[in-house]
């Protein structure tokens, strides 16, 4: 069933009440956020409100891992706000990877829409895997991935395809659910 959609200022809230996006240019920025801005802090917040198993890390001490696949539309801000990030136990790093196999060894995989070719091997390469797949492609949730964020005119919003989420075994808490809509099957 559809869930509730999340608007620019409510995603904004949300990051920067997790310390995500912190100091006087967050709330300066709410109503012209840059898009990218705004996605790159869903992407560090999903970490905090979605469960892997335990055989999705090697180790106990293993970080959250984001991956880029393909183009990186977030340049060096991503990998600078999760820098001191730490969720539980677990530090949070962003890297990039040209490889859909070599992604999915990370915890959460975005994918851009300038990759349409990449987000099908993605999808595909993540069956069976406990990945969060996240892309922004017409179409990304319907293909199988988990997490698809829409724009809306200024909003962003995020479209969650829960079933895909059950058969990667990941959990996403409500809180989360509650600002997204379901993906339609």
């Amino acid at each position: 069933m559809p869930q509730s959609i999340l608007c620019l200022p409510l995603l904004l809230l949300f990051a920067a009440t997790s310390g995500i996006a912190e100091g006087p240019s967050t709330a300066a920025t709410v109503p012209g956020a840059e898009e990218y801005q705004v996605k790159g802090a869903f992407l560090l917040n999903f970490a905090k409100f979605v469960s892997w198993p335990d055989q999705a890390f090697k180790a106990p001490a293993d970080p959250i891992s984001i991956c880029i696949l393909g183009q990186n539309p977030f340049g060096p801000v991503l990998e600078h706000a999760a820098r001191d990030l730490t969720i539980g136990d677990r530090h949070v790093i962003v890297r990039s990877s040209a490889d859909p196999q070599t992604a999915c060894q990370c915890q959460i995989v975005f994918v851009a829409a300038s990759e349409r070719k990449l987000a099908k091997a993605l999808l595909q390469a993540a069956q069976g895997e406990s990945v969060l797949t996240v892309g922004e492609s017409d179409g990304f949730t319907a293909a199988g991935g988990i997490i698809a964020f829409k724009l809306d005119g200024e909003r962003v919003r995020l479209e969650i395809n829960t079933a895909a989420a059950d058969r990667a075994k990941l959990h996403i808490s409500a809180k989360l659910l509650s600002l997204a809509q379901s993906a339609k099957k």
